[in-house]
């Protein structure tokens, strides 16, 4: 029995993990949950987690769910470099300020954008009122304000010079923002920072946005090679 990781790679934090496992290295296998088959709700996938979401962490008998909480266990047990998630005292306070504030932030706004910019209407065919939506990409961009003016600043990264926990569940939700064709300035300017990571293995991919992104850049870097995440 090894590591097995609960995922559907639809799933921002999902991917947050699946990306920080293959970067690290960390041999597992992939335990696919399909959420629009409804098969989080299964009596099978409820034996692995009762709280029947995903992520979901099964480490031979040890089980555990919840990103954050997956993310950092692996940071531990794994070793992995200290940048992801920092010994030294105040740069780990600052990485946990920034997870604890974007659970009820940037992926509460995230997600209503997604749903109201795409899901509802592309998907569902659910027209959303203008009044609703302008509302969403108001609170958006001031969410993005934030992101950019507290946390970002002047800095290479979120919380540092290096790229760390922080940066990989920040950008898998601005990715929904970007498949959602919505493309904001300061938006444009956390991307082309967060994703530019030097000597990172980085791997172009773009060419599946619904937009080019010529006011900044004309290509996104993930920091992962595998074409898995390049297809979500």
């Amino acid at each position: 029995m090894g590591l097995d990781l609960y995922l559907d790679l639809m799933s921002q934090p999902c991917r947050a993990v699946y990306i920080f496992a293959k970067k690290n290295g960390i041999p597992f296998q992939l335990r696919t949950v399909e959420l629009l088959k409804g098969q989080h709700y299964t009596d099978s996938f409820a034996q692995v987690n009762p709280l029947r979401k995903v992520p979901a962490l099964k480490d031979e008998d040890f089980i555990l769910a919840e990103s954050v909480a997956i993310l950092l266990y692996l940071s531990h047990k794994y070793k992995t470099p200290d940048h992801w998630y920092p010994q030294d005292l105040q740069a780990r306070a600052w990485v946990d300020e920034y997870l604890s504030w974007q659970h009820t932030a940037l992926r509460s706004c995230c997600t209503w954008a997604m749903w109201q910019k795409m899901m509802f209407p592309v998907v569902l065919h659910q027209l959303v009122p203008q009044e609703t939506l302008s509302y969403t990409l108001a609170e958006l961009d001031s969410c993005l304000q934030l992101l950019e003016t507290k946390f970002l600043r002047d800095q290479a990264f979120l919380t540092g010079p290096q790229i760390s926990v922080a940066d990989l569940m920040a950008i898998t939700e601005l990715m929904h923002v970007l498949l959602s064709s919505l493309a904001l300035p300061c938006l444009l300017l956390v991307l082309t920072t967060t994703f530019s990571i030097p000597n990172f293995g980085s791997q172009t991919c773009h060419s599946f946005l619904p937009f080019p992104l010529k006011t900044v850049t004309t290509h996104l870097v993930f920091v992962t090679q595998d074409p898995l995440i390049c297809d979500i």
